[in-house]
């Protein structure tokens, strides 16, 4: 294997975290603030990009860590190396309520697309880059948003949902139809675009956005029930004079009115 070969495990029921236990010379990579807790003969270090290319030299690192500047996120990570010489353990928690689920990269062939805002942490070797969209909805009307996360290699991957999480099989042809938001991830055989509502009662008075996402199988489709921002559209509605922006969707920043959460 080309990642590092980590074991794992998850606590908690709606504020969970994820126990990773990491043998002598075996590292995992996190985003910044996902830490938790680590114990002693752990060692802590910034890195540049997602640190699966450490030996392609400096324009390697460089175009490493520009792709994840697109999506948002920050151009290091940090990296938990265990440097003792028996098993310890590193523990990195949720950011908000929900679950944290366990991607393992080598039953998705090597690749799994999720939310930018999903990934959590993952073995060291896996790289996290962007996956651009080709369809002409998709660029048009998803705003920052069309452009999401890649998770690759062969090791174990976390990702977050808010909510609940709703796991969907999709047969060849079958067709889910999602809130843009309420994406987590999915495979990468999945066909996955944005489509128009349609309709003039829809579009004004239904509250519900003017695009969602339709996913076409095969493949598996990970549904979160609470989004980032809606759970930050409720709060920032509710404090006198406050907008809410509808950060962290997939139609990023085209505003509520395409991510429903428009008000009449």
């Amino acid at each position: 294997m080309n990642a590092h070969e980590i074991d794992y495990r998850i606590y908690g029921e709606e504020m969970q975290y994820v126990e990773i236990e990491l043998d002598p010379q075996e590292a995992v990579v996190a985003e910044a603030g996902s830490f938790m807790m680590m114990d002693a003969d752990i060692r802590m270090e910034t890195i540049f990009g997602d640190g699966s290319n450490q030996d392609s030299g400096v324009l390697g690192k460089l175009f490493s860590a520009g792709k994840r500047l697109l999506t948002g996120e920050s151009l290091f990570m940090t990296a938990f190396l265990n440097v003792g010489h028996g098993k310890k353990q590193v523990s990195f928690a949720s950011p908000y309520p929900g679950k944290i689920i366990p991607i393992d990269l080598a039953e998705k062939q090597g690749k799994f697309i999720c939310q930018k805002d999903a990934f959590l942490c993952a073995a060291k070797g896996v790289s996290v880059g962007i996956e651009f969209s080709r369809k002409l909805g998709r660029g048009l009307f998803g705003g920052e948003g069309f452009i999401m996360q890649k998770l690759e290699g062969d090791g174990m991957a976390f990702v977050h949902a808010g909510g609940t999480m709703a796991k969907k099989v999709l047969g060849p042809g079958e067709v889910l139809k999602v809130d843009t938001g309420c994406i987590i991830g999915f495979s990468q055989e999945v066909d996955y675009d944005i489509e128009f509502v349609g309709g003039i009662k829809n579009t004004v008075f239904g509250g519900e956005g003017l695009f969602f996402a339709t996913l076409r199988g095969p493949g598996t489709v990970y549904i979160q029930s609470l989004p980032f921002s809606r759970l930050a559209g409720r709060i920032v509605a509710s404090i006198p004079g406050g907008k809410s922006k509808g950060e962290g969707s997939v139609l990023g920043g085209l505003g509520n009115l395409l991510d429903g959460d428009n008000r009449f």
